[in-house]
């Protein structure tokens, strides 16, 4: 049960990024504790996994192209429930024989496509709860620069990738990235803050630096200090959907502190 939840969260958020682009995702309880892009499918998984080797292990991961020996070797030093990829050449596979706890699953992707469930679904007493599902793909010509400071190019891709993970994070979510990968998640903390600071530890623990990192929150900030914690942490940049009746306050303080702060206008909500 466990396994397939994790596997279907991992499968959905590996599949938010462009085919063409070799990216992989670990996944523990529900929640991506590494995310990365790479040239290939072996880079993608080392920087994925240094964002936090230590929650990365009984992890579940998923690729979006094919596994080859390079990247099985990696993996294969580690323990791993489960590994998803649209496919597997016969070297990884060879490599994962070793290992016959491991579950590999192949995924075929049509035009590297797969379909998603349009409704979510909880069990409430004795009933069910539906709401529609969050499958919003962002329009980066929707967003609002509300800051003095625009994102450069880099920062602007550093926010959408961020922005990307933060939809599969639970809520309350605090994303740090740079350069295609994650480098700390705070996660499913009811304080937005306590969020923001677990992801600042969790980089400081795999010794990634923050310095000029993107940062995503899946809902607004509500006062500045939340702000303010990323901001100290090294963020440069932020995406967050804004709509708080203290915006002001909030554009104001990162006016004050030098970043650029961009808002989507819609919020990532995962309860």
């Amino acid at each position: 049960y466990n396994n397939i939840a994790d596997a279907d969260a991992a499968w959905e958020c590996v599949k938010s990024f462009d085919a063409s682009t070799p990216a992989c995702v670990i996944v523990k309880h529900a929640n991506p504790c590494g995310v990365a892009i790479g040239a290939d499918a072996a880079e993608a998984y080392s920087k994925a996994f240094k964002t936090d080797p230590n929650s990365a292990f009984g992890g579940i991961i998923a690729f979006y192209r094919t596994v080859d020996a390079a990247a099985a070797a990696l993996v294969a030093k580690q323990f791993v429930e489960v590994l998803m990829a649209p496919s597997f050449t016969p070297e990884a596979l060879a490599i994962f024989a070793a290992k016959p706890n491991a579950r590999l699953l192949a995924i075929d992707l049509p035009n590297g496509q797969f379909g998603r469930n349009s409704t979510d679904s909880k069990r409430v007493g004795s009933g069910i709860l539906l709401q529609t599902a969050d499958n919003l793909t962002l329009d980066p010509a929707t967003l609002k620069v509300v800051t003095t400071r625009q994102p450069t190019a880099q920062e602007m891709d550093d926010l959408l990738f961020a922005w990307t993970v933060a939809q599969y994070v639970k809520s309350n979510a605090i994303v740090f990235c740079a350069g295609g990968m994650t480098l700390g998640v705070g996660a499913g903390q009811m304080s937005r803050i306590d969020s923001a600071r677990i992801a600042s530890i969790k980089a400081e623990n795999g010794g990634l630096s923050l310095v000029g990192s993107a940062v995503a929150s899946d809902a607004f900030f509500p006062f500045r200090d939340g702000l303010d914690v990323v901001i100290d942490a090294g963020a440069g940049c932020v995406i967050q959907p804004g709509g708080s009746v203290r915006d002001d306050e909030v554009i104001a303080a990162a006016n004050e502190r030098g970043i650029a702060m961009v808002f989507t206008g819609v919020r990532h909500f995962r309860h």
